[in-house]
């Protein structure tokens, strides 16, 4: 049985790594060939109701869902807390840093997505535009993924930790 769960173990270190990279490359010539844009499909649709980039946006949450669906049926070990939802309700996520309850990560989401609509909104893009963008040499869009990488490490060294202690302070995480 130990032998079962360690061969199961080595096939996910190896295997989700170069099926992340096909996937990846598969959703990049995707994105490119299709002009997707998740804040354009939302754009679209409420001030023009056209559907085309919005259903490309449900295709990529439907497709990620599936992916770990089969990557947990293929190896359930690696991917123990993957019904965590399902099972414990709203309990702190396993493995979590800060040990957050779902409102507080909740929270912490809906800040970052406010600050990551706004700006995409503003620069006329969501973050996958702008790396496909940035692939075909628009430099706007570069300046633009180097601002986002900088702000994730603002966010999480910074941002999010000043979040948690004032949620834990007013006893919601």
């Amino acid at each position: 049985m130990v032998a079962v769960g360690w061969l199961s173990k080595n096939v996910a270190v190896i295997a989700v790594p170069i099926v992340t990279i096909l996937f990846g490359i598969l959703v990049g010539w995707l994105a490119q060939r299709s002009a997707f844009c998740s804040i354009g499909g939302f754009r679209d649709y409420f001030m023009w109701k056209q559907t085309r980039l919005l259903f490309g946006y449900l295709a990529l949450i439907i497709g990620a869902f599936i992916g770990y669906l089969v990557f947990w049926l293929i190896t359930p070990q690696a991917f123990e807390h993957f019904f965590w939802l399902l099972t414990s309700g709203l309990t702190p996520i396993p493995g979590a840093p800060a040990g957050l309850t779902v409102i507080g990560y909740v929270i912490l989401a809906i800040i970052g997505g406010i600050a990551v609509g706004l700006i995409g909104v503003l620069l006329g893009g969501c973050p996958l535009r702008q790396v496909v963008m940035t692939s075909e040499g628009n430099v706007k869009a570069l300046l633009f993924v180097v601002g986002m990488c900088i702000g994730a490490v603002v966010f999480t060294a910074w941002i999010s930790g000043w979040t948690v202690a004032l949620l834990k302070g007013l006893g919601i995480a």
